[in-house]
């Protein structure tokens, strides 16, 4: 790839105490780059050796490494630097811990090339448990109408979507950032709104090997309850008016997940406000009766 031509695919792997496993994420990117493909790696402000992996991964690699470090600021900012830095009209975001599967790449960008104008491209991945058991998971089919698919993503839970798994139009990641204020679940803005804005193409592959972690961020109680209802209104934010009617039915399975993520951690009475306020939002969540069952229980508890 000379100087005066841009990369058709950028990888983009935002870092944060990742030394250890950095070197795995980074080889299985450019073991396979063809000349349309560059590499972005953003250290989020990491304690661990991320300067020295980042320094050992230059020497190897020369130009083909391209690292940058900023002062921590969260997953959010260092996938939003890696995204304004990046030169491909595609992004493909891989975090750190997870790799690419090996021969992809040039598959890939064939396809991107053939249709240069699909806003979203899904792929399978491999999950790889902590004890080794790998299991393949398919691209989710994806219905034609905007608005079923947002409803399949956020209320059905049938479109399922993952970092490493998809390729996003770079202009679409840059109308709809990453929030920073959010530390936790700030993919889920991003995807609905990259879901639904243009066409979205499935690619019968795994694009990636996602490796699983028991404590990770999406299974803190604690960050789910500091994001609370904000996560609703961050979602809607830059929707269009067509897709705003899906708006209260998310609002009450956010307030259901939460009264459930707030029983778990022991915190009866934010369960017991988060269940009134999905019963405000949509009488109908009487009618799930996994969560009225837990409901009535509760006030039964506080009852006695």
């Amino acid at each position: 790839m000379t100087m005066s031509t841009k990369p058709l695919l950028s990888v983009v792997i935002p870092s944060y105490n990742y030394a250890g496993k950095l070197p795995r994420a980074v080889e299985s990117v450019l073991v396979q780059a063809t000349p349309e493909v560059e590499l972005w790696v953003v250290d989020d402000g990491s304690t661990d050796d991320t300067p020295a992996v980042f320094a050992a991964l230059s020497q190897r690699h020369g130009a083909a490494f391209q690292g940058v470090r900023q002062a921590n600021a969260g997953p959010s900012a260092a996938r939003n630097n890696g995204v304004q830095l990046a030169q491909g009209c595609y992004v493909l975001l891989l975090d750190a811990d997870d790799e690419l599967a090996p021969g992809v790449l040039p598959g890939l960008c064939e396809r991107l090339r053939q249709q240069p104008d699909i806003g979203l491209w899904l792929a399978g991945h491999v999950a790889v448990q902590p004890d080794g058991r790998e299991r393949e998971h398919p691209a989710s089919a994806v219905p034609v109408d905007p608005f079923k698919r947002l409803n399949g993503y956020l209320l059905d839970k049938k479109i399922a979507l993952s970092h490493g798994a998809c390729v996003f139009l770079r202009e679409l990641l840059l109308e709809r950032p990453y929030p920073e204020h959010l530390r936790h679940s700030e993919d889920i803005p991003v995807f609905a709104y990259c879901l639904t804005q243009r066409q979205v193409e499935v690619l019968d592959l795994m694009l990636a090997r996602i490796h699983k972690h028991p404590g990770s961020l999406r299974h803190n109680a604690e960050a789910a309850r500091k994001v609370g209802l904000a996560l609703v209104e961050e979602v809607f934010l830059k929707l269009p008016a067509s897709l705003q009617p899906l708006k209260p039915a998310y609002r009450a399975q956010r307030c259901l997940s939460l009264f459930r993520t707030c029983l778990l951690a022991g915190d009866e009475s934010s369960a017991r406000d988060y269940y009134r306020e999905a019963l405000r939002t949509d009488w109908r969540v009487l009618f799930k009766l996994s969560y009225s069952r837990k409901a009535a229980r509760l006030w039964l508890r506080q009852g006695k």
